[in-house]
């Protein structure tokens, strides 16, 4: 075995130290960097009180998984930074004015408006209200099927692959 500092093989028993939080097994001349490593003690644990918890009504799942995605209807529009803009220069206001209304950065501000990031949905939702504004669309099952993907000109019949 080698020591974990100097690397030199260790003869013998390997002492056990603590160095900076670490543990290392080393000889008997770099044993001096560290604390000896005792035989471990259980750490005494402090349990807090635990109050009885109360008992919520929740209906019991029969079998049938919840779908994540049949919640999500609505989808921001595209070009939202242009409507924001929009918005805020038809009111007259900076982005440091619109910032303060709705109690964010004005650097979140701009980095929307540059369409550097995605307002998250309280952000989004503050923007809404502040400026009397729609960023989200509704969008529903019936708006994407796969009948649509079989119909009209495809990139394969427009491209000729010449050969050599």
């Amino acid at each position: 075995m080698q020591c974990e500092i100097c690397g030199t093989e260790i003869r013998g028993q390997a002492i056990e130290v603590t160095i900076d939080g670490s543990q290392l097994k080393v000889c008997s001349k770099c044993a001096q960097y560290g604390t000896a490593v005792k035989a471990r003690s259980p750490v005494s644990r402090k349990i807090s009180p635990v109050s009885p918890q109360t008992k919520r009504n929740v209906p019991k799942r029969t079998g049938q998984r919840r779908d994540p995605f049949a919640e999500l209807s609505d989808e921001l529009v595209d070009e939202y930074e242009k409507i924001i803009h929009d918005a805020r220069e038809k009111r007259g206001w900076t982005q440091e004015v619109l910032a303060t209304k709705i109690k964010e950065k004005a650097s979140l501000i701009k980095k929307i408006e540059r369409g550097e990031i995605v307002p998250e949905d309280s952000v989004r939702k503050k923007i809404e209200k502040a400026l009397n504004i729609q960023l989200t669309e509704r969008v529903g099952e019936g708006d994407w099927s796969a009948d649509r993907l079989n119909k009209g000109t495809t990139l394969g019949d427009i491209v000729t692959i010449k050969r050599k």
